[in-house]
């Protein structure tokens, strides 16, 4: 009984003790807390870096899954200032908008492949964006050629050669070569760096500069002349590719009109006659004779494009 009596009684002052330090901690950690309020108060706050981001969770959720990956990459690759999440509800909330504006205006069979239109035309719009980006950056490539064979003429290493072009020249130019200057301060090589920014920017002209680069850096040699030499072939293959692209425009907008046409007759149709695409999407002959037409319509744009498309 008596040693009942003694270890509740140490139970009892341990508690006490703890319950005591517990205190104290507290209010001096609220103590410190409020001291370091009060000194960063007289500090003006930092501007907010870049903008308000939309739809975090989706956005986690996304990235977190190997199609939120891809699709992160592809964007990333555009240069546009959207998250995976922002991209993937406003593509879905445009498929919900214009699936329910086909139903509503035309016939409710034209729903279900307006939505599908809206996923691939989102999907069509990253790609036209990263091909764009990397017509400029092989636009900007001869003046990066010319100025990494200055910078190392004039004794500049190749790391430091790229981190000046990157101060130096323009997006994308400039903000890809950001990302090689970054990749190299933090230790990875130069064959890791700038392969990663082929990948991301696939061209030949960007293949042949990278390759330059990395057989130079890892054996020696000339480089300012091969980088002086390579300056003068970018230059001439930027001729010869914008001369191809004037000659093909007319096959390119070709290539988009076929198929607007086939969706301007069924309004003019159904603008004629109201009431007729419904009529004939009411029966399973006249349902599978529109995507019959959509089809032809598709596989004649393909054939417009693939026949246009040459690769200098």
């Amino acid at each position: 009984m008596d040693q009942l009596a003694l270890l509740t009684i140490g139970a009892t002052l341990l508690c006490g003790a703890l319950g005591i330090a517990g205190v104290r901690a507290y209010i001096t950690g609220r103590d410190r807390h409020q001291a370091l309020v009060d000194r960063l108060s007289d500090t003006p706050p930092l501007p907010p870096v870049g903008r308000t981001r939309y739809f975090r969770r989706t956005d986690r959720w996304l990235r977190a899954t190997r199609a939120g990956a891809r699709l992160e990459r592809r964007i990333a690759s555009t240069g546009l200032d959207v998250t995976v999440g922002e991209f993937a509800v406003c593509t879905v909330a445009a498929a919900a908008g214009l699936w329910l504006v086909a139903a509503a205006f035309l016939a409710p069979f034209f729903g279900p492949p307006a939505g599908v239109v809206a996923v691939c035309f989102a999907h069509a719009f990253l790609g036209r964006q990263r091909r764009k980006r990397i017509e400029r950056f092989i636009g900007q490539l001869p003046e990066l050629s010319r100025i990494l064979a200055n910078a190392t003429q004039a004794g500049l290493a190749l790391r430091t050669a790229l981190g000046l072009a990157a101060d130096e020249m323009e997006a994308p130019a400039g903000e890809e070569l950001a990302r090689v200057a970054d990749r190299l301060a933090v230790g990875h090589s130069v064959e890791e760096a700038l392969g990663e920014l082929a990948d991301r920017l696939p061209s030949r002209e960007l293949v042949v500069l990278v390759t330059t680069l990395v057989l130079s850096n890892r054996a020696g040699g000339t480089v300012v002349s091969s980088l002086r030499n390579l300056t003068v072939t970018l230059e001439e293959r930027k001729e010869t590719r914008r001369e191809v692209r004037t000659q093909l425009s007319q096959v390119t907008v070709t290539a988009y009109v076929v198929p607007l046409m086939g969706v301007g007759t069924l309004l003019l149709m159904d603008r004629i006659a109201p009431g007729s695409l419904e009529r004939m999407t009411g029966s399973w002959p006249g349902q599978l004779a529109v995507i019959a037409a959509f089809c032809l319509y598709g596989l004649g744009f393909f054939f417009i494009r693939r026949m246009s498309k040459i690769d200098v």
